[in-house]
């Protein structure tokens, strides 16, 4: 007998790169904030009184890290149940995938998170070298009204490049690309879905690339996986909506929602089936500003005493500071803000050079008192402090390769000094410039020139040790860094100052047991009051050309 045509609306929402923008409250800038889960979870709310189960929501990675509220449940109050577990538990998530800044924490803390989840946490490509399986569910099959929706989970395999082997032992990262091939393939003969989703934490195009894979990967997999319907990505912080074309002339939909819970992806499918079978699919979405949906009342009061627990936690007091400093300085010259950085790395360890980057684009530590969520604007991220042996030589190529992707190269006195791209004014991890800001180490422990009237790989003129001595090209020398930088992030020690990734770990001489800013905390609290200065050891030249066009760039870049 012949069964009745059907049609089923779907409602997906996706968040991504929520990176601890839970609250309607910002724990670093202590005040009100718009992007915030409170009020994803009103739209969400809001949505669900017409789709009802019909909604799915799915939440993309990194998530872990990026705000007091998770470094407090990650390290502190480990004997609780992880906030994002009860926020993910809470909004009734249907699926969530790992993000790299899930993994950054190490073992403890993402297996916890992962057992008190109630909804399946997804990585296909995330192996478990002991079984060659994948170390978490590789997919789900999500059933509402007859309509079967696969849920494919990847995560950017660039890991490796970026973090310790600690705190991902034990583990394999595959290609997306060919991982998400294998598996569709599998879910297509086994499962019979009628919609496939990938729920991919990896940019669009470009990043880390080796001869294993590519870092972002998403417009290369819409367009070589057959069977892809929609891609939920995330990772570069980018919102987007694209359309690829699929191995089989099919359109699949792409939409990123960029970072901080600022936006949600937002698609709707529509199937028609008929005698069980699949006549018609229609896919539509957009990436939804939730800047102006309500705060969920009833969520904030859910989490009222985690709110207040994490407030009193950061507005401890932990010393005074003399003078405001910023972030921005950090771009034009020897700044305060990066210096304090540097003189504390080089007195933790007695090295002889450091080297640090802005983590965040326009951070400010005012004049008086420090409290613990200052320590989030002095250093972002839960990194450690390493000490590697590097030369000199290798020193200066590190640095050369920083400042090429910083600085231009100006060939008039007209020219821009700063690396710029117009196109990523939008880019919370670029605000302006070409490349990543957190890329941009400068040194500590040495005087040196930059000139930018030099070609790339020759702007960096090293004088000699700040200590007075002679710099040897051919020295070693004891250089204290982050994590992220020790272990090749951002390449600028592998393509920069040539060391081959494989080298790097017999580099090391010292990794501190904590991150950097519990030393950093530690050490302020330790001196009381800290009244920080530029070192002023370095600086670009020539002056006729860099001063003037130093200022035209701060007005563009910072209106001041």
């Amino acid at each position: 007998m012949a069964q009745p045509t059907q049609t089923v609306k779907l409602r997906i929402i996706q968040t991504s790169d929520v990176h601890g923008s839970f609250f309607p409250y910002d724990f670093i800038q202590r005040k009100e904030t718009k992007g915030s889960l409170a009020r994803v979870s009103s739209y969400v709310e809001k949505l669900r009184k017409d789709y009802g189960r019909n909604l799915i929501l799915l939440d993309n990675g990194d998530i872990l890290q990026g705000q007091p509220s998770c470094y407090y449940y990650n390290y502190v109050a480990t004997d609780k149940e992880n906030i994002v577990s009860k926020i993910y538990n809470y909004m009734k998530y249907d699926a969530v995938a790992f993000g790299n800044h899930d993994v950054e924490p190490g073992h403890k803390v993402y297996d916890k998170w992962v057992g008190e989840i109630q909804c399946p946490v997804l990585g296909a490509n995330i192996i478990d070298k002991a079984t060659g399986l994948p170390y978490v569910k590789p997919f789900t099959i999500i059933e509402r009204d007859g309509v079967r929706v696969a849920v494919l989970g990847m995560l950017t395999p660039a890991i490796p490049n970026w973090l310790d082997e600690k705190l991902w032992a034990g583990l394999h990262f595959e290609d997306i690309v060919a991982s998400a091939k294998k598996w569709v393939a599998y879910l297509k003969k086994n499962e019979k879905p009628d919609i496939i989703i990938g729920l991919f934490h990896s940019g669009w195009e470009g990043g880390i690339k080796t001869d294993q894979y590519s870092e972002d990967a998403v417009r290369t997999a819409a367009q070589q996986v057959d069977g892809l319907d929609l891609v939920l990505f995330g990772h570069d912080h980018h919102a987007r909506k694209a359309v690829e074309k699929g191995p089989n002339g099919n359109d699949v939909l792409c939409l990123d929602p960029s970072a901080n819970a600022q936006n949600v992806a937002d698609a709707e499918i529509t199937i028609t089936k008929k005698d069980g079978k699949v006549v018609e699919k229609t896919i539509s979405g957009e990436v939804h500003s939730i800047a102006n949906e309500p705060v969920d009342e009833k969520y904030v009061s859910y989490f009222a005493s985690d709110i207040n627990e994490v407030k009193q936690y950061v507005d401890r007091k932990i010393g005074t500071i003399g003078k405001t400093m910023y972030t921005r300085d950090s771009f034009f010259g020897s700044s305060a803000f990066i210096d304090l950085v540097h003189n504390l790395q080089l007195r933790l360890t007695k090295a002889d050079v450091s080297f640090n980057a802005p983590l965040q684009f326009n951070a400010e530590i005012k004049q008086g008192p420090i409290h613990v969520s200052d320590m989030f604007k002095l250093y972002k991220y839960e990194n450690m402090l390493c000490v590697l042996r590097m030369t000199g030589e290798e020193i200066r190529r590190h640095l050369e390769m920083s400042y090429d992707m910083w600085v231009n190269t100006m060939k008039q006195k007209s020219d821009h000094i700063m690396l710029l791209d117009e196109r990523n004014t939008s880019d919370l991890q670029k605000f302006g410039f070409r490349n990543m800001t957190f890329n941009f180490d400068s040194a500590a422990g040495i005087i040196y020139e930059v000139d930018v009237t030099k070609p790339d790989g020759q702007k960096v003129n090293i004088i000699k040790m700040q200590n007075g001595e002679k710099f040897d090209p051919k020295k070693w020398y004891m250089v204290a860094m982050n994590s992220y930088r020790a272990n090749g992030g951002g390449e600028l020690l592998t393509k920069g100052a040539g060391i081959p990734k494989d080298e790097l770990k017999k580099r090391v001489v010292y990794e501190s047991d904590h991150d950097l800013r519990h030393y950093l905390a530690q050490e302020i609290e330790r001196m009381k009051k800290i009244s920080p200065r530029p070192n002023n050891n370095w600086r670009f030249v020539p002056d006729s050309w860099a001063k003037p066009a130093l200022a035209r760039d701060r007005k563009l870049l910072f209106n001041e």
